[in-house]
């Protein structure tokens, strides 16, 4: 039988809220702890968030018609929030994962071919994916090092290692070439990263650093990639202005 005050669709939206909570929790969790992969996780966290926002759009509702508002439906209703907001904040991030800072000649992977994860996959930067980024990164661009090419190199490899969360896989000093991956924190997705150092085209003694970073998972990256390059880019800029 029932209990008085609290119907079955009551008890059920709390419990569905509850559902919704531990989900959101449990998806970056075991993701952090390697159980389960990146994207596993991340399904399980975005479906936690979905269910969490209906949740709380449904109980609020209730709350309405007269039927309160439990301290579950509020800690499902700062989740829902808290899932909108970071899912506002991402509005306006071009659905690609890609990015370069040379659209005409993008340095190409070498290493990264060879890596388990990318065995049989299709490196190369798509074609496509040039309209978007000049609309929306038109930022984005190599960085000039006022150096010959192999001291520009050793300089844009040394600013590599200090990157946060980067790990350089490969360099080969004499072609210019430099290979890294980055590891999100939480998640676990890895990037992967090419850099490649030229002689600019002034022919006044100087090296051109282009930098091209790509997602293994998914096709939008929110910003991700982007940001990358500008970070590299500024810190690459700092150290040449400085003397490295």
């Amino acid at each position: 039988m029932a209990r008085m005050g609290r119907s079955a669709p009551s008890r059920g939206l709390d419990v569905a809220g509850v559902c919704a909570v531990v989900a959101m929790g449990a998806g970056p969790l075991l993701a952090w702890l390697r159980v389960v992969s990146g994207l596993s996780g991340f399904v399980v966290f975005a479906l936690g968030g979905l269910l969490a926002t209906l949740v709380s759009l449904a109980a609020v509702v209730q709350a309405v018609r007269g039927h309160g508002f439990s301290r579950a439906r509020m800690l499902t209703a700062l989740a829902g929030l808290g899932f909108v907001a970071l899912a506002a904040g991402s509005r306006g991030a071009p659905a690609i994962n890609d990015f370069t800072t040379d659209l005409d000649d993008p340095p190409a992977f070498t290493h990264a071919a060879a890596l388990g994860a990318n065995r049989g996959r299709d490196l190369a930067y798509p074609p496509a994916f040039a309209a978007v980024q000049r609309s929306c990164c038109a930022d984005l661009g190599p960085v000039t090092v006022h150096r010959a090419p192999p001291e520009a190199f050793e300089l844009a490899r040394r600013v590599a290692v200090g990157m946060p969360a980067w790990t350089v896989t490969w360099a080969d000093p004499t072609r210019g070439l430099l290979e890294a991956t980055s590891t999100s924190q939480v998640f676990g997705f890895v990037d992967d990263v090419v850099i490649r150092v030229r002689p600019d085209a002034s022919g006044a003694g100087a090296s051109r650093v282009d930098m091209r970073s790509k997602s293994r998972d998914g096709r939008g990256d929110m910003g991700v990639n982007a940001n990358r390059i500008r970070a590299y880019a500024a810190a690459l800029a700092m150290q040449a202005g400085n003397g490295g």
